[in-house]
């Protein structure tokens, strides 16, 4: 499975005004420890500088200010230096605390990690720009770009899909949040392909329970897919294997139910016409029973 990932480019913010530069004062102080365990009179006590030459001495040091760290760190990302670039930007935050530059650098060190493919410490700068800033204009990016990283880490079905999970939460809030954003399209093709990765894996767990004849976790995990991801490509394939299960358990009219609830919403897939041939091996025909599960999970949602 391939993921197509893209993050359009934040526009760089303007500066206005004279920035001077800002003095730092930091003194830095020298003790030394006596070494002499013994001897009287002044010289010991000369040993902590009470009447030697001055040991304490002033450094200037230079504060380089906001927008020059900011241009340098927008000077790594054009040379591709992403890594550079994200340690500029968190400067920002570190010098220059609570304020737009803050702000800016914040999200801009998000961009950087999520460019030199650190998606741990994307999601994670993310979050705590969405938690402090939950509103700014820029938060459904900070969103986007969180979601994208976790993403970006999907693994194939046969692992964990714990990273998948947390992808489609953040694309969800994203879009229920911020529902006219520019990144909401993207966003919903990308809930669609992760709730298809997770109904993948419900599947790849019911396929390996019906191989070994144990119909009932089988079935749950079936009933998962269903219930969750109704509206994926494997809801055809959850039918027909609920028609393997019942017929394996002797739950005939649910497997009957299964079959018809198939036809009804996918005529021409072959997963019916399998199913059909399946119940006729048994003298069966498909029949909805109104009562069953499958028949009200379908028409709960409107497809049945």
């Amino acid at each position: 499975m391939s993921f197509d990932v893209s993050a359009p480019a934040l526009p760089r913010p303007r500066v206005s005004g004279t920035l001077g530069r800002i003095l730092r004062i930091a003194f830095v102080g020298a003790l030394g420890l006596p070494v002499a365990a013994c001897g009287g009179g002044l010289g010991n006590l000369d040993v902590f500088g009470l009447f030697g030459g001055e040991k304490y001495h002033t450094e200037i040091t230079p504060d380089v200010p906001p927008d020059e760290i900011y241009d340098q760190g927008l000077a790594r990302l054009q040379r591709g230096d992403d890594e550079g670039a994200a340690k500029q930007f968190s400067n920002l935050d570190k010098n220059y605390p609570y304020s737009q530059w803050s702000r800016k650098g914040m999200l801009m060190n998000t961009y950087a990690q999520y460019q030199a493919g650190e998606y741990d410490d994307a999601v994670s700068s993310a979050k705590r720009y969405i938690a402090l800033y939950p509103n700014t204009p820029d938060t459904a990016y900070a969103m986007y770009l969180a979601a994208q990283s976790l993403y970006n880490q999907i693994p194939d079905i046969s692992r964990d899909q714990v990273q998948a999970q947390k992808a489609l939460d953040m694309y969800t809030q994203l879009v229920q949040k911020f529902p006219n954003s520019e990144y909401v399209d993207d966003a919903k093709y990308k809930i669609q392909v992760t709730r298809d990765q997770l109904a993948g894996k419900e599947m790849s767990i019911g396929r390996y329970y019906l191989t070994r004849r144990n119909y009932t976790a089988a079935i749950n995990r079936f009933h998962d897919v269903l219930a969750k991801y109704q509206t994926t490509r494997h809801a055809e394939e959850a039918l027909y294997r609920l028609v393997e299960a019942y017929l394996g358990l002797g739950v005939t009219n649910e497997a009957q139910t299964a079959a018809a609830v198939l036809g009804h919403n996918f005529p021409d897939s072959q997963w019916y016409h399998d199913a059909y041939n399946l119940l006729q091996g048994g003298g069966l025909q498909p029949n909805e029973n109104k009562g069953s599960w499958i028949s009200k999970l379908f028409s709960k949602v409107g497809l049945g």
